[in-house]
C-alpha cells in the first residue's frame, strides 16, 4: 500500500476535539480519521457520458 498525505485546515476547536477523542481511545489522530473514513459508505460510480469528472474516476 502506498501511503498518501493529506493536509487540511480546521478550527482549533475541531482539532482539540479530535486530539481529545484520539487520546481517550488510545489512538493516533490518523487512526481516528482512518476509522471515520472506513465507516463511510462506498460511493457508487455512475458510468454515464453526461457526467463530467474533474479526474476520470472510471479508470480506477
Amino acid at each position: 500500500m502506498k501511503n498518501k498525505q493529506l493536509r487540511l485546515r480546521m478550527s482549533e476547536r475541531r482539532f482539540n476535539k479530535l486530539q481529545l477523542c484520539a487520546a481517550q481511545a488510545d489512538k493516533t489522530m490518523t487512526q481516528v480519521i482512518e476509522e471515520l473514513i472506513d465507516s463511510l459508505p462506498n460511493p457508487e460510480i455512475v458510468h454515464s457520458s453526461n457526467i463530467s469528472f474533474p479526474v476520470d474516476l472510471r479508470s480506477t
